[in-house]
């Protein structure tokens, strides 16, 4: 992969909260898998499935180290939501957080880097201090659902409340698979007086 054109935009089933970026009204209804569970965040939005080149780079960016694939996956993000977030772009973006110690053997947060390319592009600020992993929570890679969610629950703490009262905040993560992660960090959110919470993901599992 050279160039974010490469990868393909192809999003995957509609709904209002989990729809695919490409529908620009905040349609009136909800897809399987918030019907079955409504997530903790308002909406969520990905650029792509989780599938071939996409799946590729993104294996390669989290787990090989090639930080240089942040500029053509967060490129692709800017490109695909363009005009297309039900609430506009948002007040703060933020990366979900790695554990000090996760991050510290990775030597990065894809999260992190994913969101400061997107933030220049969007000339929104980036904040690592707003929320942070307290908990080491285990790989989340072999679990279902339900345990999935069980894993991450408390995970998170506010740090920095004040940043996010009353205002539009977006998530920025590499990958939607039950949205476990992103829904207990938009709880967390939520309750510390954000007024919307978004999930931004390079790519989502369908």
């Amino acid at each position: 992969m050279t160039a974010p054109e490469r990868l393909p935009a192809d999003w995957g089933s509609a709904g209002a909260i989990s729809g695919p970026p490409h529908i620009k009204e905040f349609q009136e209804f909800l897809c399987t898998s918030c019907r079955r569970r409504a997530p903790g965040f308002d909406y969520a939005r990905s650029a792509a499935r989780y599938e071939d080149v996409v799946r590729e780079a993104l294996h390669a960016f989290k787990f090989r180290g090639r930080r240089a694939l942040a500029a053509p996956l967060g490129d692709l993000l800017v490109e695909a939501m363009e005009g297309r977030l039900p609430a506009g772009v948002p007040a703060l973006l933020l990366p979900v957080p790695l554990h000090p110690r996760r991050e510290r053997e990775r030597g990065f947060n894809q999260a992190s880097l994913l969101a400061w390319r997107v933030g220049r592009a969007w000339q929104c600020p980036v904040r690592n201090d707003v929320l942070v992993r307290a908990v080491a929570t285990h790989s989340q890679t072999e679990l279902d659902a339900p345990a999935r969610r069980a894993n991450v629950r408390d995970a998170f703490r506010l740090r920095r409340p004040e940043l996010i009262a009353g205002r539009h905040v977006l998530l920025v993560d590499d990958i939607l698979t039950t949205g476990a992660t992103l829904s207990e960090c938009a709880r967390c959110l939520r309750e510390g007086g954000a007024a919307a919470v978004g999930a931004l993901t390079v790519a989502r599992v369908v």
